[in-house]
């Protein structure tokens, strides 16, 4: 479908159920349009169509458990909320997260020696360590422009990668469409599921919510990761977060993204943690995670280990630059899949490059992510199989890009927008205001059963049944 076709979130849906293979979706309802947010990308409507394409896909699980259809309706506004999630939480009362500066000293776009620009990213102490040795300067912004300035962008993006750091220069859509990696993303569509092993049938039994049931094991981290898995706890998946006590994370994002989910800690470099986790994978449905290519399977963790372990297993993998091509093992996140698509460029116009005003690339991976897992489970429920969902950044942000521009720029949320779509919560770091579930389900209502936690704070193991 061409890109000037692409004007609305139904259409957007539309189009996504096409690429997939999948029939026009009926009984949808998607509420308002953009421009919500300020930019000319249609970053609501690409919400509000991936988000009503996964409650479809739930009521379409349950039609399968019930043989009942149920209608979903998506508001665009609080679509483009949801891009924003970690933004409108707060603790009304109670302990809360503790001191969180969200503000980083390097991560930013700088010019380069050849009048290009680049975009520098360090979200966490260790790898801005190295970042700063490679440079050879101190940790403040000024140090770090009069350095990087000193480099030819494309030689500063190829040592940064040797050292599996972050980094990368700006590129148009253009130039992306020629890159090696573009061209490998744009032969995939924006979420792959792709059958990769027999086994029998696992039909739905009845119960309760769509996923009722169905146990995923959610091995990831920041954001569109654990968006993947909260989305399917919201349909009522019974979702483990599995974290290394080693790793560090982003207090907010955590909070945001952890509703629904219980949370444990294992650290895979042990043997006997590495045990546990096999047999929590023995009695999985779904295998989340959100490494790069390759690191979990040094650790044992793949998808071809596991699903020789579990047959019916569907293998979910989020990244950011993809799953084939030259760059499908470097590490990767948000503002990296914009810089290097075109998204940045094309934003900041003249000015220079600049970021989108909101997480478009990973929640909207998330709820891609969660798509197709969704589809995965229902094959398997009709017809058998092992699944592999993939999911990355990179072609997300192809996905927005080829959507067409708004006329004009969005004024942004108004507390007044974002006020329909708060919920509260008691949790343990307090009374929380925050965004619930966007989509509306008319017999199965999205909603999560269990408040947010800490990272760890579960052991790891399944919940009891009733």
């Amino acid at each position: 479908m061409a890109a000037e076709h692409l004007a609305s979130a139904r259409v957007l849906l539309d189009a996504l159920h096409e690429s997939l293979g999948l029939p026009r979706p009926a009984g949808v309802e998607i509420a308002g349009a953009d421009p919500v947010l300020a930019t000319r990308f249609r970053v609501g409507e690409a919400a509000a169509a991936a988000l009503a394409a996964t409650a479809v896909a739930a009521a379409e699980i349950w039609q399968l458990r019930t043989g009942r259809r149920q209608r979903v309706r998506v508001d665009v506004t609080g679509a483009a909320a949801s891009l924003l999630g970690f933004l409108y939480q707060r603790v009304e009362s109670g302990p809360g997260v503790g001191a969180f500066d969200p503000r980083n000293r390097i991560t930013g776009f700088y010019p380069t020696r050849d009048g290009q620009w680049f975009l520098l990213h360090q979200s966490f102490p260790e790898t801005e360590r190295r970042a700063l040795a490679l440079l050879g300067c101190d940790g403040e912004r000024e140090a770090v422009a009069a350095r990087i300035a000193a480099w030819d962008a494309q030689s500063l993006e190829d040592a940064i990668a040797e050292r599996g750091l972050c980094g990368a220069r700006v590129r148009s859509a253009a130039e992306w469409a020629t890159h090696p990696q573009g061209r490998a993303l744009a032969s995939t569509p924006v979420v792959e599921v792709i059958r990769v092993g027999d086994s029998p049938p696992e039909p739905f039994p009845a119960a309760a919510r769509p996923l009722s049931g169905v146990r995923v094991l959610d091995l990831t981290r920041v954001l569109a990761g654990p968006t993947c898995g909260r989305t399917l706890a919201a349909h009522g998946a019974d979702v483990l977060r599995i974290g290394s006590p080693h790793l560090p994370s982003v207090p907010p994002f955590v909070m945001d993204t952890s509703h629904g989910k219980r949370s444990a800690f294992l650290d895979l470099r042990s043997p006997s943690d590495a045990d546990r986790l096999r047999a929590l994978v023995r009695g999985a449905d779904v295998f989340a995670q959100g490494y790069r290519t390759g690191a979990l399977a040094r650790l044992g963790f793949g998808p071809e280990a596991l699903l020789e372990l579990r047959p019916g297993l569907v293998y979910t993998s989020i990244n950011c630059y993809g799953h084939e091509g030259p760059w499908k093992e470097r590490p990767g996140w948000e503002q990296l899949a914009q810089t290097v698509t075109g998204l940045a460029h094309e934003h900041g116009g003249a000015a220079g490059p600049q970021l989108l005003p909101a997480a478009a690339t990973d929640y909207n991976t998330g709820y891609l992510a969660a798509l197709g897992t969704l589809i995965a489970l229902a094959r398997r429920a009709h017809e058998g199989g092992s699944y592999w969902v993939r999911a990355s950044l990179s072609r997300t942000a192809m996905w927005l890009d080829g959507m067409s521009r708004t006329e004009s720029v969005g004024p942004g949320l108004s507390a007044e927008q974002v006020r329909p779509h708060l919920t509260h919560s008691s949790t343990v770091f307090g009374e929380l205001s925050h965004l619930g579930p966007i989509v509306q389900l008319s017999e199965t209502p999205a909603r999560w059963a269990l408040p947010t936690v800490p990272l760890g704070t579960h052991p790891p193991e399944w919940a009891k049944e009733d």
